[in-house]
């Protein structure tokens, strides 16, 4: 759980109009898309459902969608030190701005207080989970054409990430895709933080976004201070509310599941990845974040071999590693998803001889021939669970005996799909049953070294 406070002096929007977040890709449903698609949007408190998706409820409302807001709590618990106003009366005075907010992004009569008591909703999970699948079942059609709108599981605040994990579960369970809209991570997160890089943008029109700041302008208690007394300051500082400003609204978006199992598949993975390619030209900051150059580093240095006759290197994106590995191999392949990726990586390779990249959608597409060095970075989790077991299956048959399998994974869940980097090495280990030779793990990510048995040995 991250720790901070309201009163912290956080991360300035500045900081964060600086960064790439503004050329993220957008979300990919169109008008016509969200007005044929049904809602549920949640908010642990009063407000949050305004701060975090004012603009997109407010164009969902124009659009004539099918849209429910479930709030959770009261929010009575904002100024627990307040002199001058008891929880009950705060309680009062926030569901009347509740109500007004929604009124102005359109939605008045299309919501519903569950009443679970503020600060305390992760013992209410099993409900929190009957009321979503009530509200679902008040907006009939097909699963998959149901989105649950909802706190980032990771945003720091204890209802947020409860109800967030609720929302997160639910629509993996029944196949409904989820939109994951961050608070305070924009408070305590810095753009140099990964989680951001795979969210969505949704644009406000001029619209959208009025009615957004209207409504935000009704959530009186938060906006501004309940009194001169001490204890009765202002929560959302204007500073803060700079965040939510902007003009659009980030997401961290999972698509739903579809008939072929829960979770995204290699297929997503590409148009995903072509996005993000196609909206920087470094996305993930390869060439001049320490974390990742650190990481490479720490990589090269893990390998038991100094050189290496054929190596294959699965998920090059841009070609950063790839041109660290083209030094300790005689041939290298590269191979990645996305096809912007691979014309980035093939101008980055440029003049490095004994070099390819190609594009293959692995498992489902697999190059020829075998290695003695094969490189699966920050890959694995992007797989479904039967295609990372494919994956493995490919390993095997591709890596020649005394071969050497390097693995290296972010340790973080990664929004939009179903395994993290441990879920990933620790499946490996089980299929593949080879000695791991190496072994480093650190709070961001986890690096390991597999040696392919040689010929005519067995494995214990």
């Amino acid at each position: 759980m991250v720790t901070f406070s309201h009163a912290d002096q956080g991360t300035a929007e500045a900081a964060w109009a600086g960064s790439e977040l503004a050329v993220a890709p957008e979300l990919p449903l169109g008008p016509a898309e969200l007005a044929a698609l049904r809602f549920v949007v949640l908010a642990a408190h009063p407000d949050d459902e305004t701060l975090g998706a004012g603009g997109l409820m407010a164009r969902l409302a124009a659009l004539g969608a099918q849209v429910e807001v479930l709030l959770c709590t009261a929010g009575e618990g904002s100024h627990p030190d307040s002199p001058t106003t008891s929880p009950e009366e705060l309680a009062q005075a926030r569901l009347a701005e509740f109500a007004a907010a929604l009124a102005v992004l359109g939605l008045q009569d299309r919501w519903r207080f569950l009443g679970f008591p503020d600060r305390g909703l992760g013992s209410h999970a099993d409900a929190i989970a009957a009321a979503v699948r009530d509200a679902a079942a008040r907006l009939p059609g097909r699963p998959d054409q149901l989105v649950l709108v909802a706190p980032y599981r990771s945003d720091g605040h204890s209802d947020h990430d409860a109800l967030g994990a609720v929302a997160a579960e639910t629509a993996r369970k029944d196949g409904h895709a989820l939109l994951e809209y961050p608070i305070w991570y924009w408070h305590w997160a810095t753009p140099g933080d990964q989680h951001w890089r795979s969210w969505v943008r949704f644009p406000l029109d001029g619209a959208s976004g009025a009615a957004k700041e209207r409504a935000m302008a009704a959530h009186a208690t938060q906006v501004m201070p309940l009194s001169p007394a001490p204890g009765d300051e202002t929560l959302l500082s204007p500073e803060f509310l700079g965040h939510f400003a902007r003009n659009y609204e980030v997401f961290a978006w999972t698509r739903p599941r579809d008939a072929s199992g829960p979770g995204h598949s290699s297929q997503d993975a590409e148009e995903v990845f072509d996005a993000v390619h196609n909206g920087s030209a470094d996305p993930w900051n390869y060439a001049s974040n320490w974390y990742e150059r650190r990481k490479r580093a720490i990589t090269l240095a893990a390998l038991p071999d100094e050189t290496y006759e054929r190596g294959l290197e699965v998920g090059c994106s841009i070609g950063t590693l790839t041109e660290d590995l083209a030094g300790r191999c005689r041939s290298l392949l590269a191979v990645d998803a996305s096809g912007t990726a691979v014309r980035r990586a093939t101008q980055r390779l440029d003049g490095n001889h004994g070099v390819r990249v190609e594009q293959h959608v692995v498992p489902g597409s697999w190059p020829g021939g075998t290695f003695d060095l094969l490189v699966v970075s920050e890959v694995g989790y992007y797989l479904a669970p039967g295609e990372l077991a494919d994956l493995w299956d490919r390993v095997e048959a591709a890596l020649e005996p005394g071969g050497v399998l390097v693995l290296c994974h972010w340790r973080h869940p990664i929004d939009g799909w179903q395994l993290d980097g441990d879920t990933v090495h620790a499946l490996a280990r089980q299929r593949l049953r080879w000695p791991t030779t190496g072994l480093y793990r650190e709070r961001d990510f986890v690096l390991e070294v597999l040696v392919s048995p040689a010929s005519g040995t067995g494995v214990a």
